[in-house]
């Protein structure tokens, strides 16, 4: 059974559904649990059209759900309306859905949760083992966001820009449990990058393939970090550097420049260089300027020291830096990476201490550690 493709189908026939008077949360169930029968039915009677049976199937199991309860008159008259064998045009409904999916009612974590379930047509299992949380309380988290959504009525287009930061959310969770999270990401931001023709999505796509590339190089076999000037480019997928660089200069041209085309910028002049001493670092802090230009955002000032550093010298960079809030996440890991630069091992060592305390995450307070201790044992 193509599992692929039945979860390429879930965001259309929500839509269709909801289209047909049913309210999301409903639409959304209904749907599911024509999923589950697909699993059972299709390996051994495969039908010849898969989205007119999932539309078939989910609209029969909402009108079950529909009669069971109190409103039963008020979902049959929608039938009369709406004939079941009827088809919907879906691009806008499935566009529709991803608006939905990221409303601003919503925190982060509920419209990551949300928009993997019905855009991206996950199982709630498999959402709570991606994000390494027990099932029932992934189910919680998904059912308050249907709850949330549920009346919302829209009567003006949505906010393309808060779907992209949705769907960059899904990407940096990376893989865990049986779905790869960065690339169901890439699979949502390429179909939405199609439905809205949106320079922003496509940098953001752009964004991804670039980051992706680079996956295979980015951790050593114990799991340990590999930084990006250690890595071994040749491992780097070429086919996907090439994809993401010309999504990005398609964007480029037509002038309408967003955060997410000048992150590509970067990651792109990084994929260009054959060695880490190639990296075009001046052009590299041309585009940060342009990416606080648009956003302002204390991240993107952080990272810019550090290009700052790379391209002028670590005083340049330390200067950068002294502007910024000291507990901005990784400020501590940078200032020990300028201060190391910089020719004072006995700072750099200290402050690799401390950020190992701050990391988010096991594999990088390893990294920081080890940097401490190797800068510790030369001072020997």
């Amino acid at each position: 059974m193509n599992e692929a493709l039945l979860r390429e189908l879930v965001p259309a026939v929500i839509g269709i559904l909801v289209r047909r008077g049913a309210d999301f949360a409903a639409a959304e169930d209904a749907v599911q649990d024509a999923l589950l029968e697909a699993v059972r039915s299709w390996p051994g009677d495969p039908p010849r059209d898969p989205k007119g049976w999932l539309i078939t199937v989910s609209w029969r199991k909402f009108l079950d759900a529909a009669r069971a309860e109190t409103s039963r008159r008020r979902r049959e008259a929608v039938v009369d309306d709406q004939p079941v064998g009827a088809d919907v045009p879906d691009v806008d409904d499935t566009l529709r859905l991803y608006f939905l999916c990221a409303h601003p009612s919503l925190t982060p974590a509920s419209a990551v949760a949300l928009t993997l379930r019905a855009v991206g047509g996950l199982t709630t299992r498999q959402i709570a083992q991606a994000y390494l949380v027990p099932e029932a309380t992934m189910a919680q988290r998904i059912s308050r966001a249907k709850r949330t959504v549920s009346g919302v009525r829209f009567t003006r287009p949505g906010d393309v820009a808060t779907v992209l930061r949705v769907l960059y959310l899904v990407f940096n969770e990376g893989y865990s449990g049986d779905v790869d999270l960065a690339a169901e990401a890439i699979r949502l931001t390429r179909q939405l990058a199609e439905l809205t023709r949106s320079e922003e999505a496509a940098g953001l796509l752009a964004l991804m393939l670039l980051h992706h590339a680079r996956r295979a190089a980015r951790k050593r076999a114990d799991g340990s970090l590999v930084p990006l000037a250690d890595q071994d480019r040749s491992r780097w997928d070429t086919d996907l550097i090439a994809e993401g660089v010309a999504i990005l200069q398609a964007a480029l041209a037509n002038d309408r420049l967003g955060e997410f085309q000048a992150q590509a910028a970067i990651a792109a002049l990084h994929a260009d260089a054959r060695k880490a001493e190639e990296t075009d670092w001046v052009q590299i802090v041309e585009w940060y300027d342009e990416l606080v230009r648009l956003t302002d955002n204390p991240v993107a000032r952080l990272n810019r020291a550090v290009a700052v550093g790379e391209a002028d010298g670590a005083r340049a960079g330390l200067a950068a830096l002294a502007d910024l809030d000291p507990e901005l996440p990784r400020y501590t890991a940078v200032a020990a990476y300028l201060h190391e630069r910089d020719g004072d091992p006995a700072t750099a060592a200290r402050l690799y201490a401390e950020a190992a305390a701050k990391a988010p995450n096991l594999a990088e307070r390893a990294h920081l550690t080890k940097q401490a201790a190797r800068l510790n044992a030369r001072r020997r």
